[in-house]
């Protein structure tokens, strides 16, 4: 097949799930075009069978803003009819979605549209007045809809009030590997070998990333331990500053946004995901793909991944103290971190494994193709 695929080029949540499957599909034989403004940072090296589209929106004194999404369509009207695409792939309803439909109108339908929709394209975004008019139509008129969890599911359907076929794909485990060829980052990460908690995001004010330092700061009067925050964003400065504040700052260790979270990963001990909301929580699943117990809130579709008491431990949203006993349990009773780990890598590596869930792709493409 010839897939064009359509993404923010972000580092979390939509923009990797879009460049893995790319990937994956290419893996296989297909020909792929990935359309973004910026490259995403998972397309790490050449790729063969992918190839890289930028779009970016020329200024014109009559505009107020760029128009991204009409120069995001006439690129993928553009890719397409010069490729012979048969698919085009959006990764979030508004732009992508919206604009890939608008393509199909510029192509007289010669082209399927099957948009992918991972969470804040509905849950907070898409649900705003401004756009919501414009998801609903990318949400109906799409060939084939999918969503990352049965939550996310649930939700498109009672929010946008749309009759209509939604298949629920999970996100997949991205590039496992053995553990022994990641980098060893414990000797800096955690250089008196004290246990090692870590968070992952986009530091939103929805990862709660507050609620982290609580949690630690809470285990670290107990116990000794350190703490990783990966990623960067908003509320990163906020964090830093309680962080100081607390006297704990020589104890957490802030890196910024990282392309190697797999090595931080696999020299981690706890994974901690008190977030407000989750669509699937992808973050979660990479570090339980390394047998790393999540403690995490229990919202959205994080139920759908972790298992409470299996492959680590939920609480509900705010309760940092109940989160901070999880924690203090796992890194104070070896055994009991080592038989969650292990579950939580063997559901990660099955159930959430990359050939199945790209199966499931490839057969929703064949469908809306009728092959």
């Amino acid at each position: 097949m010839k897939i064009g695929i359509s993404c923010y080029s972000t580092y979390g949540g939509s923009g990797v799930v879009a460049a893995e499957v790319g990937k994956a599909l290419a893996a296989r034989g297909n020909e792929v075009h990935i359309l973004s403004p910026s490259f995403p940072p998972r397309l790490i090296g050449f790729e063969d069978h992918v190839t890289f589209h930028e779009v970016s929106a020329s200024p014109y004194p009559l505009f107020e803003t760029d128009l991204f999404s009409i120069a995001l369509a006439s690129m993928m009207a553009d890719v397409a009819d010069r490729h012979h695409l048969d698919i085009i792939h959006a990764h979030y309803a508004i732009p992508h979605a919206s604009a890939a439909l608008l393509a199909r109108m510029a192509l007289d339908n010669k082209i399927k549209v099957v948009t992918t929709l991972h969470g804040t394209d509905i849950t907070a975004v898409g649900t705003h007045p401004s756009y919501l008019p414009m998801v609903k139509l990318a949400i109906r008129d799409s060939d084939a809809v999918t969503a990352v969890s049965e939550y996310l599911k649930r939700e498109t359907l009672e929010k946008f009030k749309v009759q209509r076929h939604i298949d629920v794909v999970y996100n997949f485990v991205y590039n496992v590997q053995s553990d022994k060829n990641f980098a060893d980052c414990r000797p800096w990460l955690s250089p008196d070998s004290a246990p090692l908690l870590t968070h992952i995001s986009n530091f939103r004010p929805v990862k709660r990333v507050m609620d982290v330092l609580r949690v630690f700061h809470s285990v670290n009067k107990k116990t000794p331990c350190k703490l990783v925050m990966v990623g960067d964003g908003p509320d990163r400065m906020e964090a830093e500053n309680f962080a100081r504040e607390m006297n704990i700052d020589t104890d957490v260790r802030f890196t910024g946004k990282q392309l190697d979270i797999a090595s931080a990963l696999a020299s981690t001990d706890v994974f901690l995901l008190p977030s407000a909301t989750e669509s699937f929580g992808l973050a979660a699943l990479e570090a339980m793909s390394h047998g790393v117990p999540v403690v995490a809130s229990r919202v959205g579709g994080i139920p759908e991944v972790v298992r409470d008491g299996l492959d680590g431990y939920l609480s509900e949203v705010g309760d940092t103290e109940h989160m901070a006993e999880h924690v203090f349990k796992l890194i104070t009773e070896p055994q009991l971190r080592y038989e969650i780990g292990n579950r939580a890598k063997d559901r990660a590596r099955n159930t959430f494994a990359e050939e199945p869930i790209v199966d499931r792709y490839m057969e929703i493409y064949q469908r809306v193709l009728g092959t």
